[in-house]
């Protein structure tokens, strides 16, 4: 009895070191705008949470319950931040972007590590562009994204994050 004991032990050991090599933490879901659940999914082509080569090209997936105009900003792993998306109209359902009728790509470049894509989903046309320029750490992310949406009503702005991995 006692050689299955230490069997069962020790696989059980083993097999919760190996669990906690694949967790992953979800980058900053601390967003205080989000909530009135006009973005119905936002992800990365493969999946969130998935990896892309440096050079590869990268599709975000946008869907929305209401018609209305959508910013993805992206914010690499070393803080900087650049609007990848800015004010485009679009229907409700997925929208894949970059679009083809918009003539780009996007494609991976370093650095490498977690790359976080928030989209801001507004109904009403935005009187302004998001102005995102420089090295931002979480707060000072926030901090931008908070500034541009709160003059809209709650029911009116969706703010969502979703993330992949540069290697």
């Amino acid at each position: 009895m006692r050689p299955v004991h230490t069997t069962a032990l020790l696989a059980s050991t083993l097999a919760l070191g190996l669990s906690a090599c694949t967790v992953s933490v979800r980058p900053n879901l601390g967003l205080q705008v989000s909530g009135s659940n006009l973005i119905s999914g936002l992800k990365p082509d493969r999946g969130e949470g998935s990896t892309y080569a440096v050079g590869e090209s990268v599709r975000i997936l946008v869907g929305t319950r209401s018609p209305g105009y959508v910013t993805l900003v992206a914010l690499q792993s070393n803080g900087y931040a650049s609007v990848l998306v800015r004010n485009v109209y679009i229907q409700p359902g997925t929208t894949a972007f970059p679009r083809a009728q918009d003539g780009q790509s996007f494609t991976v470049a370093p650095p490498r590590g977690v790359q976080r894509v928030r989209a801001i989903f507004t109904r009403v046309r935005p009187s302004s562009d998001l102005v995102v320029s420089g090295t931002y750490d979480s707060s000072g992310f926030n901090t931008v994204t908070n500034a541009y949406v709160t003059s809209y009503p709650q029911a009116d702005r969706d703010v969502q994050e979703t993330f992949f991995y540069i290697r």
